[in-house]
């Protein structure tokens, strides 16, 4: 497999990194994730009026410049080392994927907001009861005349305070956990004065991250408003959150290289003993176990990025792969990276902590490393 990136994509590259070390401080994204807002839309319009990011894998056809995998990878990677809370994924991959998959003029007038920044999109799939399983739908649609009627509750909708469009999962036939059944549905939003038959819980997360629980009580929506094929959401579904796995996976590799960078730097300049800790033989080996972790997962990402339009199961296999080799590396590194610096690593103070709560939270998100082992043993079984 070729790692090399085009000069295209390094110039992508390039300007992101250029754009985010001149204006992204941390200590100022940390004090707006922690403000009532929390986030900064400035940023955002940046990203689509200055970088155009947010229209970087999105159809020509809606505005956007139609790039593929590898620009998504290199996008979600740069967000990832300045550790960006602005909702990336949620919109461009989890939304426009979602909304591009299932088609129709609807979706496209909302893909084209997701473009010029106007438009920022949170996926309701989470239950209370079905844990990381996004096909495990009690949630219920009923059609009632000309209109929709949804009944039911999600969990963990990261960025839905955010959001201005929802994306819902409901049950329109089958039983609880069929893959056939799930529908989709779009809700115009807002977390701050929901319509009726919303009732909206919001919070911040362990990793600076907004997030929501949604009650839905005799939710009345138009007709228009289911996305696609009514009960053929899981062929909409599956493939976007597998680009959001990937994508998630790819940012982890910018925390973990910017953890890394910044625990070498620390061991040259903390001295005990008189001398650098760095000159330990015993940390040294250490930091190389650290890099070799990344390695591993940085060629994991590239695996899951090259087969993100490869079959059902591959796609599967490789995705699930990445996401447990990820995971492994981002506890490792995570880890050794605060024993390294002391309990100060744990601290506000330093960018070490802060990172190492976002790869916490994404050894969790889109399923555990048990839940992705499990699925690639099922998948690679003769």
């Amino acid at each position: 497999m070729d790692f090399t990136l085009t000069d295209e994509q390094e110039m992508l590259r390039s300007a992101i990194a250029g754009y985010l070390g001149a204006r992204y401080d941390l200590e100022k994204s940390r004090a707006a994730a922690k403000s009532d807002a929390g986030w900064q839309p400035a940023v955002w319009r940046g990203f689509a009026d200055e970088l155009g990011i947010l229209g970087a894998t999105v159809p020509e056809r809606v505005d956007g410049t139609g790039g593929g995998p590898v620009e998504l990878m290199v996008i979600a990677e740069e967000l990832g080392r300045a550790l960006v809370v602005e909702p990336f994924v949620d919109t461009v991959v989890l939304g426009a994927g979602l909304l591009e998959r299932s088609g129709g003029e609807q979706a496209d007038a909302v893909l084209r907001r997701i473009v010029t920044g106007d438009a920022r999109v949170a996926f309701a799939a989470l239950e209370p009861t079905s844990g990381a399983t996004p096909h495990d739908v009690s949630t219920t649609a009923r059609r009632d005349g000309d209109a929709w009627v949804l009944d039911g509750e999600k969990t963990v909708v990261t960025s839905a305070p955010l959001a201005t469009d929802l994306l819902i999962t409901a049950r329109t036939s089958g039983e609880r956990r069929d893959k056939a059944g799930i529908s989709l549905f779009r809700l115009e939003f807002d977390a701050s004065a929901p319509p009726a038959g919303v009732e909206v819980h919001t919070y911040r997360t362990i990793d600076d991250r907004t997030a929501a629980d949604l009650v839905f009580t005799g939710l009345r929506l138009p007709a228009d408003a289911l996305l696609g094929t009514e009960s053929d959401g899981w062929s909409v579904i599956e493939p976007t959150i597998a680009e959001a796995t990937a994508a998630i996976c790819a940012e982890a590799v910018g925390c973990m290289r910017k953890v890394l960078a910044d625990t070498i730097d620390y061991a040259k300049q903390r001295e005990q003993f008189g001398q650098p800790i760095g000159s330990f033989q015993v940390l040294q080996h250490r930091m190389v176990d650290m890099y070799i972790e990344l390695e591993q997962a940085i060629a994991a990402v590239h695996l899951a990025v090259h087969s993100l339009r490869a079959s059902t199961d591959d796609r599967a296999r490789a995705v699930s792969a990445a996401k447990v080799t990820v995971a492994r590396a981002a506890r490792f590194i995570g880890q050794n990276a605060v024993q390294l610096h002391g309990a100060m690593g744990m601290t506000e103070e330093l960018a070490i902590g802060h990172y190492f709560k976002r790869l916490t939270a994404i050894e969790y998100e889109f399923g555990s490393t048990d839940e992705h082992l499990a699925r690639y043993a099922a998948l690679t079984r003769p």
